[in-house]
Formats: C-alpha cells, sequence, structure tokens
C-alpha cells in the first residue's frame, strides 16, 4: 500500500506543470554549458544563456512538462548559438591585454593536448561542431540530438562521423609535423 501511494505521489508531480523557478534552476548549468562550449567565450556563453531563459520565461506557459521544458531549453540553446555566431562572426582573437590572467586548471592530461582539441573542435563548420558539444560535452545520444536539432537521426550520426575522421586527421597532420 505504501508502495502504491508513493506510485501515485510520483505520478502527479509528473503531471502537475512546471514551475518557473524551478526549471531555471534545474537547467541553467545545461544551458550554459551548451553556449560555453560552443562559442568558447564565457561573456558570449552569459549571453545567449540569458537570451534563452528570456525567450523561456516569454512562452513558458506553452510547456506542459519539466522533460518538455529541458527539451526546449536544449533546443532553443542550440538554436541561439549558432544565431550568435552567425550574426557576430567572431573570430577568436583577443588582445594580450584584453586575456584573462591565467589560473591554476583541475584539468587532468595534457593541457597542451587539450587546447589543440578545443581548438579543432571550434575549427569545425557550425552544426557538426554543435552536433559533436551535444555528443561529447552534455553527453546526449545522437537521437536525442536529432530530435534537439530537428534532424535526422542519420545525419546526426554523419556529422559525427565524418567530424571525427576529419579530427583525426588534423591531429594525424599535427602529430606528423612534430615529428
Amino acid at each position: 500500500m505504501a508502495g502504491t501511494i508513493a506510485a501515485e505521489r510520483a505520478s502527479e508531480a509528473e503531471s502537475d506543470p512546471p514551475i518557473f523557478g524551478d526549471v531555471l534552476r534545474t537547467n541553467q548549468k545545461m544551458v550554459f554549458s551548451i553556449a560555453y562550449h560552443f562559442l568558447r567565450d564565457q561573456t558570449a556563453a552569459e549571453e545567449v544563456a540569458q537570451d534563452v531563459f528570456l525567450q523561456l520565461y516569454r512562452c513558458f506557459e506553452e510547456l506542459k512538462t519539466n522533460d518538455h521544458a529541458t527539451f526546449w531549453l536544449r533546443r532553443v540553446t542550440s538554436n541561439r548559438c549558432i544565431d550568435y555566431v552567425r550574426k557576430r562572426k567572431v573570430q577568436a582573437a583577443i588582445a594580450l591585454d584584453d586575456a584573462p590572467e591565467p589560473s591554476v586548471s583541475a584539468e587532468t592530461g595534457d593541457p597542451m593536448l587539450n587546447r589543440r582539441l578545443r581548438a579543432l573542435i571550434a575549427s569545425l563548420p557550425e552544426t557538426p561542431r554543435l552536433v559533436m558539444v551535444l555528443r561529447y560535452q552534455e553527453d546526449l545520444m545522437p537521437e536525442e540530438i536529432a530530435k534537439t536539432l530537428d534532424m535526422p537521426v542519420r545525419t546526426v550520426k554523419s556529422h559525427l562521423q565524418r567530424s571525427l575522421a576529419m579530427l583525426r586527421e588534423k591531429i594525424g597532420r599535427s602529430m606528423g609535423d612534430i615529428r
């Protein structure tokens, strides 16, 4: 009987409409993470995240569940990132005086290799780069990425396969140049 009551409460909680503050707190790290790993610029990622949450506030009544809100946020964040790049056409050039002071990194492994991989991923075209970020940073499966970006699963898999092959080739070339 206790299990039945708990199951009823769980199903009632799932059917309750989402609360804006809860959705915001639950998803703000995910939204910022997608934007930051795509744009590689904290200020730009914050701007995109702010735009996404403003848009969420404006159309919050249309979202039926917390899962629907999370899906919606992934999709809108992905689209806003691409829009941001297309509008700004920002090149990753920073004056030495404007560069932040380096801090101790918690990264493990080879920092030069990590930096090189981030640069190689940043060199990918917009859509394949976003697919890579959603797959390897946000740990989404190709089916989830396809739904988020509104594209066929085969297209997502093709982007992943081609991007990985391109990255392997570029890494191979750069390693070959060193030897």
